[in-house]
C-alpha cells in the first residue's frame, strides 16, 4: 500500500498577465469564482483529500495570498460585534490551522517544473500533491479526493487526465499509454506538448499530481525543455521505469480559469451550483439573447 498523501504544493508565482489590468495588483490566483479566490477553492479541494501540510510556492506582489490564510482580527471582530456569524463562518471555518501552511519563494520565473523544485525541502522525501489553481473543477468528489484513492491502490505517480482534440496536443503534456482501462491509463511514457501529428495520443494531464519524491532527483538537474523552461512533465517522463506513472480520468468538469472565457463559465457553474443564488442566477440569464 501506497504511503499517505499528506503535503500539496500549490505553484502560485506566475504573472497573470492573461487578465491584465486586473492582475496587475492582485495575485490571479485571487480571482474569484462567485464570492471565493481561486486558490481557496484549490486548498478546500486539498484539505477534502486528507491533505495536513499546505506548501505555496509564491513571487513577488503575491502578498495577498499570505494575508488570505491569515486571521484578520478587525475584520473578524467587526463581523462578531454585528452579529454575522455567517460571514464570520465564512471568512475562518476553511482556514488551515497555525504550523499548517509554509510559503517559499520562486525567484526566477524558471517553469513548473522549478517553481515545484523550489518546495522539495518543504516535501522532503514523502509522495506529494501538485495542484494548480487556475485548473478548477466542479464534481460531487473532488477530483484529488479521487486521486488519493487510485493511489492508495497504485502508487507511484498519479496525475488526473482528460480526453482532447488532437489539434489541441501541442498545449498539454500527453501520455503515451500502455494500457487503459478506460477510467485508468498506464502510460510508458509522456510528451511536453508534442505537434498533433506527433502526438502518441490524446490524453492530456491536467493541473492536478500526485508525485512520488524522485521526481526532484530529475528536477536538481535543471534542464530545460519545451518553452525553454524547466517542465514537471519532464522529470515525471525520466522517472516512469522505476516509479510506476498512471493517468486518472476523473468524474467532474474542468474549468480553464487562466482563460478569460473559461473563467466566465466557472462563475456561471459554479453559480448555478449553489442553492443561495443558483435560481436567481438561472432567472438572470433568462435576460440575455444567445
Amino acid at each position: 500500500m501506497a504511503r499517505q498523501v499528506r503535503k500539496a504544493v500549490f505553484p502560485v508565482g506566475g504573472m497573470g498577465t492573461r487578465f491584465l489590468p486586473a492582475t496587475k495588483a492582485m495575485p490571479k490566483e485571487m480571482l474569484p469564482v462567485v464570492d471565493k479566490p481561486l486558490i481557496q477553492y484549490a486548498v478546500e479541494e486539498a484539505a477534502a483529500a486528507g491533505i495536513e501540510h499546505f506548501i505555496f510556492v509564491t513571487g513577488r506582489g503575491k502578498n495577498a495570498i499570505e494575508d488570505h490564510f491569515d486571521n484578520a482580527p478587525d475584520l473578524e471582530r467587526t463581523l462578531k460585534e454585528r452579529g454575522k456569524l455567517d460571514l464570520l463562518d465564512a471568512v475562518t471555518s476553511w482556514m488551515p490551522k497555525s504550523g499548517r501552511v509554509s510559503y517559499t519563494r520562486q525567484q526566477e520565473p524558471l517553469g513548473l517544473g522549478h517553481a515545484v523544485w523550489c518546495a522539495r525541502d518543504l516535501v522532503d522525501q514523502e509522495p506529494f500533491a501538485v495542484l494548480l489553481p487556475d485548473d478548477l473543477i466542479l464534481s460531487k468528489t473532488p477530483c484529488l479526493k479521487q486521486m488519493v484513492a487510485v493511489h492508495t491502490e497504485v502508487g507511484g505517480h498519479v496525475v488526473a487526465v482528460a480526453d482532447i482534440p488532437r489539434e489541441h496536443t501541442n498545449r498539454y503534456g500527453i501520455l503515451d499509454v500502455e494500457t487503459d482501462n478506460g477510467r485508468l491509463a498506464k502510460a510508458k511514457g509522456l510528451v511536453e506538448k508534442p505537434a498533433p501529428e506527433k502526438s502518441p495520443s490524446t490524453l492530456s494531464i491536467i493541473g492536478r499530481y500526485i508525485l512520488h519524491p524522485e521526481v526532484f532527483e530529475y528536477l536538481d538537474r535543471k534542464e530545460k525543455g519545451a518553452g525553454g523552461e524547466i517542465q514537471l512533465t519532464d522529470a515525471i517522463s525520466q522517472s516512469i521505469g522505476t516509479v510506476p506513472f498512471h493517468g486518472m480520468r476523473f468524474e467532474g468538469t474542468r474549468y480553464d480559469c487562466g482563460d478569460k472565457v473559461g473563467w466566465l463559465e466557472a462563475n456561471i457553474a459554479f453559480a448555478l451550483e449553489r442553492k443561495d443564488i443558483g435560481a436567481a442566477v438561472r432567472e438572470a440569464m433568462k435576460r440575455f439573447t444567445f
